[in-house]
């Protein structure tokens, strides 16, 4: 496949055509939702739909010149596979809970700059952690930036099945 014509290297673009609008250096998207869940909904299968990566857990980091994908020992096959020929770059960590991508950021992204992250898929010691490590080398966080919103034109819409209660053996305690 010709990365110039990859449809990952046309989304990646997108998405820096974005920043360059938002006035931003990069975007950090994660594996999450709004709940934090385990199995994300279609909507949330963004860091998917950009890279091409289709494991469960990873970040990608799109700057205005490169996009990293990090991903723990899991997945480092599967992410060099379906990484190939796309222009996104396979950052290797020891761990799914490490702060790589974060770290990353603050030694990647000029001081003076900003970085922009949706902030309803970040967990609050998550938002606290990158906010005080950009603070820190001198970056700015905007968390009101959902880069899906700007690049995904067909994304899908929001989960609409019914809510249903769990009942035992599943549920352990009574909903009242």
């Amino acid at each position: 496949m010709d990365i110039r014509t990859s449809p990952i290297r046309l989304r990646i673009d997108r998405v820096r055509d974005a920043l360059r609008q938002q006035q931003l250096a990069a975007v950090l998207v994660p594996s999450a939702d709004p709940h934090l869940s385990e199995y994300l909904p279609e909507r949330w299968q963004g860091r998917q739909w950009l890279s091409g990566f289709t494991g469960s857990m990873g970040t990608l980091v799109v700057t205005t010149d490169t996009a990293v994908l990090f991903a723990d020992s899991r997945y480092w096959v599967q992410a060099e596979a379906e990484l190939a020929g796309s222009g996104v770059e396979l950052v290797k960590i020891p761990t799914g809970a490490a702060t790589h991508p974060i770290d990353w950021l603050a030694t990647h992204v000029p001081a003076g700059k900003t970085v922009g992250v949706d902030g309803d898929v970040l967990g609050l010691a998550t938002a606290h952690l990158l906010q005080r490590t950009l603070k820190g080398a001198g970056i700015a966080l905007r968390t009101d930036f959902d880069v899906l919103a700007h690049v995904w034109p067909e994304r899908p819409g929001l989960p609409d099945a019914p809510v249903y209660e769990h009942l035992a053996p599943q549920a352990t305690e009574s909903r009242a």
